[in-house]
């Protein structure tokens, strides 16, 4: 029988159907840690595209904060002064935003390659697949995310919150890229090919340069500063500004609502994205085959 036979009917059921919801949510986390397992082992047998992965936010640093940087006044005091201080939590937060592309990418090529009819013509959760991806991804993105924080307190920036504060910052940036993996998932199912998932750096961008990323929103346009300041990435860069205490952020503050609540915009930007995207992916899984 071939994939696209077996993909036609919908996958059977690890057990009856009088099983209870605790069995049945048992079985969802069985295979939802197979597809974290197998998300691991093809990053293992690829090192490369690891590699690349963790070496695109060390550009993007290295690129902004030395190039650009040196040119930009973001306290009043001079071009340059302070902006560590102020372009690091903003990298943070691209850096997280940015990995829904490579969600994006890797479930395209999981679909192009038959991956995902073979998961369909097994009896698996229907569910698995996009929670084994989300699970493997953050856990992709905590290591992304030390990477650039190592990288960070090497050219001198430092958390000025306490340890939980500055935890907390950590946890809200992953709780970003939680969301937006979704987003990342719903975009590879949907798209064809590769070729076109390479094409979403045309939406990733705009996220992550209209933001409050490398300036604050009212040194741009009214208009421009407005979305930026209404970005989700913004928010969470905002928010961990504020716990990790950055010197003179008091210079950075805008009149926009939204940038005098960050840490409940960084929470609840989060929520409504998953809240949007997380049946959305679902759903376009289960009508891979239609």
């Amino acid at each position: 029988m071939t994939i696209q036979e077996n993909t036609a009917s919908p996958p059977a059921s690890h057990a009856p159907e009088d099983e209870t919801a605790l069995e049945r949510m048992s079985w969802a986390i069985r295979d939802c840690w197979t597809i974290v397992v197998q998300e691991f082992t093809h990053l293992i047998r690829q090192p490369s595209t690891f590699a690349w992965q963790l070496g695109m936010p060390v550009i993007m640093v290295l690129m902004f904060v030395y190039v650009f940087g040196s040119a930009m006044d973001v306290t009043g005091e001079g071009a340059g002064v302070g902006y560590v201080d102020f372009a690091m939590p903003g990298m943070f937060a691209m850096t997280m935003a940015f990995g829904f592309m490579n969600t994006a990418f890797e479930v395209t090529q999981n679909k192009e390659k038959g991956f995902m009819d073979r998961f369909r013509s097994m009896p698996m959760s229907s569910s698995a697949v996009v929670t084994g991806r989300g699970v493997a991804d953050v856990i992709h993105a905590s290591i992304d995310l030390l990477v650039i924080v190592a990288l960070a307190l090497v050219i001198g920036w430092r958390p000025e919150g306490s340890p939980a504060e500055t935890l907390f910052a950590l946890g809200l940036l992953l709780w970003l890229r939680l969301a937006l993996i979704f987003v990342g998932i719903y975009l590879g199912l949907l798209i064809r090919n590769t070729e076109a998932a390479g094409n979403l750096f045309a939406v990733a961008f705009p996220l992550g340069f209209i933001s409050s990323v490398f300036a604050p929103p009212d040194m741009m346009p009214g208009w421009l500063g407005a979305v930026a300041a209404w970005n989700p990435v913004s928010s969470t860069a905002n928010a961990i500004r504020e716990l990790f205490h950055t010197p003179g952020i008091e210079v950075f503050q805008t009149s926009y609502w939204i940038d005098g609540v960050p840490i409940a915009g960084a929470v609840a930007w989060p929520i409504v994205v998953m809240a949007v995207f997380l049946p959305l992916a679902v759903r376009q899984y289960r009508n891979l085959s239609k």
